[in-house]
Parts: structure tokens; C-alpha cells; sequence
């Protein structure tokens, strides 16, 4: 059994096998995940797991270089985007924020080793993290 870090058996296998520069999102529970991508479902009932708590669970565990996240998310949830903005500030490396139509984020979800589901309920709450090198 694991001593620390990620307990979800999937959400460490997905991320044990990422190389620089593969994608995994972080959603809310109505993000659509594409056929294609592999699906890790942890929402439990509306808002639990919150998609922060997620984030911070993932971010702590993974080398990340940039986060990719909807252009609607500066005006329509600005007290997520602030705590995106703060946990970035806090990872190791200097990590790049990249800003696109949510109907684009949607799209890029086709070629991410997975996404992770949340009960997350506030408006574009999702977040795709490319990973970094650890060298």
C-alpha cells in the first residue's frame, strides 16, 4: 500500500505514465469527456470532490509546465481562477497559464491521457495541466 501522495489507483497509473509535454484534465461533472479519453469518475454527489481539492491532490503530485483553461472562466467564475492563479504561483517551477474558448478546451480533451470528473458545480471549473520535466 502507498505511504503518501495520490491513493486513487488510476489517477497514479495515469500520471506514472505521463511523459513531457502529455495532458490530463481536471473537471467539473459536466465537462463532456470525450469516447476516446479515459475517464477517472470521482464525483460523489454535487460539489464533493471539489474540483480545488482535486487540483491541489494532482498538482502536488505531478510536474506541471502549464495549465490550459477557458477564456470564460475570468468572468464567469473569478474566485476559482484566483485559486488556479494561486496554486500555480506556489508549484516548484515557473509554470505558463495558456487561455482558450471553452469549446476549444473541449476539443483538446481528445488527445489527454484522461480526464478526472469531479462533483465540482460552478461554471467552467476545468483545467488541463501539461506536464513538465523533471530535469
Amino acid at each position: 500500500m502507498k505511504k503518501s501522495g495520490i491513493l486513487n489507483s488510476d489517477i497514479s497509473r495515469v500520471l506514472s505514465y505521463m511523459g513531457h509535454t502529455d495532458t490530463i484534465a481536471v473537471g467539473d461533472c459536466g465537462l463532456p469527456v470525450p469516447e476516446e479519453t479515459e475517464r477517472i469518475d470521482l464525483a460523489l454527489r454535487e460539489g464533493l470532490p471539489s474540483f480545488m481539492d482535486v487540483l491541489e491532490t494532482v498538482s502536488a503530485d505531478m510536474n506541471i509546465e502549464k495549465i490550459v483553461l477557458a477564456e470564460e472562466i475570468r468572468a464567469d467564475n473569478p474566485v476559482v481562477l484566483e485559486r488556479i492563479l494561486a496554486l500555480c504561483e506556489k508549484l516548484p517551477k515557473q509554470c505558463q497559464v495558456e487561455y482558450i474558448s471553452h469549446e476549444e478546451l473541449k476539443l483538446q480533451l481528445k488527445t489527454c491521457r484522461a480526464v478526472i470528473r469531479t462533483g465540482e458545480a460552478t461554471p467552467y471549473s476545468n483545467i488541463i495541466l501539461q506536464s513538465g520535466c523533471r530535469f
